[in-house]
């Protein structure tokens, strides 16, 4: 999708960017997947298939924690690798020394397969794909830390501040553009009331972008199908009930049972849905709505797609949130 922090790349740029990482040979370069953020193209060598992710140049607008992103996705990677049995792509060459272009830009291994969002499933299949989400939500939740937030933002004590600060660093992003987000602050509220709730957390990795079209599907030769998991870009430390806000979207805590039946089958801590974790689960939905209402503002113009859906899906989710913060 065309967005406003695309780096814009030609194919010879291209070309010299692999050859500075000493891979020669490009036969074929093209556009490659849904993001709208980062700039990502398939390459064909004479050899193997690779995908390099280009980072946004620095004056483009970007949110306070998109700053760094790549080198955080980077660190994500290496977590991921290290802790999980998720199939992920092998990385080949970084360059933040900015040799070739202007910004930042790492080359990995194209994996084999569709998209999730793409894939032609059975139901049988389709129900067990959600199931895969889930559990994968479940192993990166047995990652822990001491600290919370963004790693590219600098990370915090308890959960209660991290959040905060990052509703707070939404609200001055918003500032930047002259826009202000009446829901927003009173999100911030919400957080200030439930203080000593969100002080309670445990640390833990939180993808916050579990959606579809970042999971690789491929079907192997005896039917069954294999996944990987891409763009852990957007992780930070906190709070793992926010990664089910994005299953069974637009469901409350207790309406996800697929989800929670999944999850809790193979999570070191099940999630109950308990008052307190609708409470949770409700800030996180409210978070998430705040960043799609503020990226717009980055991202695209009125005249966009991307703009109007960004204002219906966090309308929807702010209306969630407040069903139960409202009543907590």
């Amino acid at each position: 999708m065309i967005s406003k922090t695309k780096y814009p790349v030609d194919e010879t740029t291209i070309r010299n960017m692999f050859h500075a990482a000493g891979i020669d040979g490009v036969i074929e370069v093209s556009p490659l997947g849904a993001g709208e953020f980062n700039a990502v193209f398939g390459i064909r060598t004479d050899r193997r298939e690779y995908a390099v992710k280009i980072a946004p140049a620095d004056h483009a607008p970007t949110l306070t924690y998109e700053k760094d992103m790549m080198a955080a996705e980077l660190f994500w990677y290496k977590q991921l690798k290290e802790k999980t049995a998720i199939r992920l792509p092998v990385i080949y060459f970084e360059d933040f020394r900015r040799t070739v272009i202007p910004t930042d830009y790492f080359i990995m291994e194209k994996l084999p397969g569709k998209q999730m969002d793409q894939m032609a499933f059975s139901e049988t299949e389709k129900a067990e794909a959600g199931n895969v989400l889930a559990q994968m939500a479940a192993q990166i939740h047995r990652i822990k830390n001491d600290k919370f937030g963004y790693v590219q933002n600098g990370l915090f004590d308890n959960w209660y501040k991290a959040i905060h600060s990052m509703v707070e660093n939404l609200l001055f992003d918003a500032k930047q553009k002259r826009r202000r987000s009446p829901r927003g602050e009173r999100l911030l509220r919400s957080i200030e009331i439930h203080k000593t709730l969100l002080e309670g957390v445990e640390s833990r990795m939180v993808n916050f972008d579990l959606w579809a079209p970042n999971i690789l599907c491929q079907r192997k030769a005896d039917g069954s199908i294999e996944y990987a998991w891409l763009d852990p870009e957007r992780t930070f430390w906190g709070d793992p009930i926010a990664d089910l806000v994005a299953l069974e979207f637009m469901n409350g805590l207790p309406d996800k049972k697929k989800t929670l039946a999944a999850y809790n089958a193979v999570a070191e801590n099940p999630i109950l849905a308990t008052r307190d974790e609708q409470i949770r689960f409700a800030i996180a939905q409210g978070y998430l709505a705040l960043i799609m209402e503020v990226e717009k503002y980055y991202r695209y113009s009125l005249f966009h797609f991307g703009w109007w859906r960004n204002r219906l899906a966090s309308s929807l989710l702010y209306a969630k949130s407040w069903e139960v913060l409202n009543g907590a």
